[in-house]
């Protein structure tokens, strides 16, 4: 896997560096991690995505304290924390759970963690109330965490682990248990959290709208090991393979032959015939095949021509846009995303022949 693009005087917060996590001995053994390597900056909001059992939250329970690595390093801003027990690391974790002490109010629930720290009187009654306002729970702080909904549940577990000051702080799949709109507005919430303490936040999801909408930087991953690091830009709109660009959104994949490359840019002869130009993803090694990813939304029907061709065999509405499933000549399906206009439809219905054409700059090339 390629290493991200470096950034000018980046400090780093936590730096996994060669991680293997084996269960078991012998051939019934459980790789979970196999060499896994991120670099993780100060206030950074960094999320490790993937599909269950990848990984990840092994990963992050390894960051944690929870579980320890059969081989390589955890550093904590340059300290190897490898072996330290959990409660000795300045990192604290939201879980799915929330684990709330259920017979305790709001305030009590923020509190429990200093206390048990030995803070003052004084300086926890401040710290709870800080933590409160931030998370907009003060009119509550003397309900029972078993008389509030989800969402505050969520807020009351964040700022129980945001009160004494953690370096990193840890959240796995903390939004999944949230109806759809709160977790759109608790997202949105993280986020804020995130930037208004300057806390590195290390987020574990399987959902990819999740990440996308909250992360600096996401870590794809995939059988235990990490695919790509990049900004939500480079995992969209530059997937380096094709698991990435498969998991991350919808999008299209075309077989193609490769015509040649020049500075970096491809020229590939599509199946309908046409050649079209196509960026490389990193690590990409030249080859007569090719396998082009292009997202729906960077094409578009036209009545006649087009660099592609078929018969519209599907129509699917989603009230902000319009999906458009083409049967192409060649056999595979490709589709095409339209947004929506309230003065006309999306012009076309099934079994009408159309042509498609792939905007300027929006074909790449995957690596093997």
């Amino acid at each position: 896997m390629p290493e991200p693009s470096p950034v000018p005087d980046a400090r780093i917060a936590v730096d996994c560096h060669g991680i293997v996590k084996q269960f078991g001995e012998g051939p019934r053994a459980l790789r979970a991690l196999d060499n896994v390597s991120v670099a993780i900056r100060e206030n950074e909001f960094f999320t490790l995505l993937g599909p269950s059992g990848c990984g990840k939250t092994t990963l992050l329970r390894m960051i944690a304290g929870f579980e320890y690595p059969t081989e390589g390093t955890i550093r904590l801003h340059g300290e190897d924390i490898a072996g330290l027990p959990p409660f000795k690391r300045p990192i604290n974790t939201v879980f799915q759970s929330y684990a709330l002490f259920p017979h305790l109010t709001v305030w009590e629930n923020v509190a429990f963690g200093l206390q048990m720290l030995g803070w003052a009187k004084g300086k926890i009654e401040a710290r709870v109330a800080e933590m409160l306002k931030l998370v907009h729970m003060e009119e509550l702080a003397q309900r029972r965490t078993d008389q509030i909904s989800g969402g505050q549940a969520q807020r009351v577990a964040l700022a129980r682990a945001l009160a004494p000051a953690p370096k990193v702080l840890l959240l796995d799949e903390p939004l999944s248990a949230l109806d759809y709109k709160l977790r759109k507005e608790m997202q949105i919430e993280l986020k804020r959290m995130q930037s208004e303490t300057g806390i590195t936040f290390i987020f574990v999801t399987h959902d990819q709208e999740e990440a996308l909408t909250m992360s600096d930087r996401i870590a794809v991953m995939s059988k235990g090991r990490v695919l790509q690091v990049g900004t939500p830009w480079d995992i969209y709109d530059k997937p380096a393979e094709r698991f990435v660009a498969d998991f991350i959104g919808e999008t299209n994949f075309l077989s193609a032959a490769m015509v040649g490359i020049e500075e970096g840019v491809a020229r590939v002869r599509l199946p309908s015939g046409i050649e079209i130009s196509a960026s490389l993803a990193e690590g990409y090694r030249p080859a007569g095949e090719a396998t082009v990813v292009v997202r729906p939304e960077h094409a578009r029907m036209v009545t006649t021509g087009g660099q592609l061709s078929g018969v519209v065999e599907n129509i699917v509405y989603f009230g902000t846009d319009t999906h458009i499933h083409v049967k192409l000549d060649q056999g595979s399906t490709f589709m095409v995303r339209q947004q929506n206009s309230r003065s006309k439809s999306c012009g076309a219905s099934v079994g009408d022949r159309v042509g498609i054409d792939i905007a300027p700059d929006a074909a790449q090339v995957l690596r093997d």
